[in-house]
């Protein structure tokens, strides 16, 4: 319970920032519960890191102007689209996402490291009506994205908030919590049906996961966009070695 506890606030502490705790989180399950169900662990995780992004949502949003009308709508869709893609995972084979990621991942942490100034001011480039349905487009197809499969889903948004709507990685990474909050209810409602929830361990993992995620937020609203840029680009890097031994080396 210790080494997962500590996983957990570690985990959230990443994820608050800029995504990416379940990288973290999970292979620490993976190697304390070997024998277990993937799924069981899977809704572990997800038990913790919905309470972490929540909460690091709620921190963003006393500090950060968001815009409601445009995220509330996207969350709704990120809700939806993690439910439909849970579904299709059923259905679906993953594997040719498997190798995909890498590639993804290696041509998003390259265009980052190429445009100096990409996400350091926040320079919203849309019309309204424009934004919220950019914003619901995002919150659709990456949630379905995290429900049929799922690594990087946070960076992911981060990346597109920053890329096509033209925020700061501030307020891309505050309003990706939003969207995130919606795709892992989804995900934890689905497993919880599916009896995929070890509830005596999460009530724990969640405190540790919040209180990760306050010390995560707090540092990346106390140091702004070029911090959470900084993080970004290890989080993905981190994540290029993990999805590239995953799908090749595993």
């Amino acid at each position: 319970m210790l080494l997962l506890a500590l996983a957990s606030l570690l985990a959230g502490f990443v994820d608050s920032i800029v995504g990416g705790g379940g990288l973290i989180l999970l292979p620490a399950m993976f190697a304390i519960f070997p024998n277990a169900q993937p799924a069981s662990l899977f809704g572990l995780n997800k038990s913790a890191s919905v309470w972490g992004t929540s909460i690091a949502a709620i921190q963003y949003s006393r500090r950060v102007t968001l815009n409601w009308h445009a995220l509330l709508p996207a969350a709704l869709t990120g809700l939806v689209g993690s439910f439909v893609g849970a579904w299709a995972v059923t259905l679906l084979s993953a594997d040719f996402l498997r190798k995909l990621l890498p590639a993804v991942l290696v041509a998003v942490l390259v265009y980052t490291l190429m445009k100096k100034e990409l996400g350091r001011q926040h320079a919203p480039r849309l019309a309204p009506a424009a934004e919220r349905l950019a914003a619901c487009t995002l919150g659709a197809v990456i949630g379905f994205y995290d429900g049929f499969f799922g690594p990087g889903t946070g960076s992911f948004f981060v990346f597109l908030f920053v890329r096509w709507l033209g925020y700061d990685f501030l307020h891309a990474s505050a309003s990706a919590k939003i969207l995130n909050t919606g795709t892992n209810l989804a995900a934890l409602l689905l497993f919880s049906l599916k009896g995929h929830v070890w509830w005596h361990y999460a009530l724990v993992l969640a405190i540790a996961n919040v209180a990760g995620s306050l010390v995560g937020t707090r540092l990346a609203l106390r140091h702004g966009a070029g911090f959470v840029r900084g993080i970004f680009l290890v989080v993905v890097s981190a994540l290029i070695l993990k999805t590239s031994y995953d799908a090749f080396l595993r």
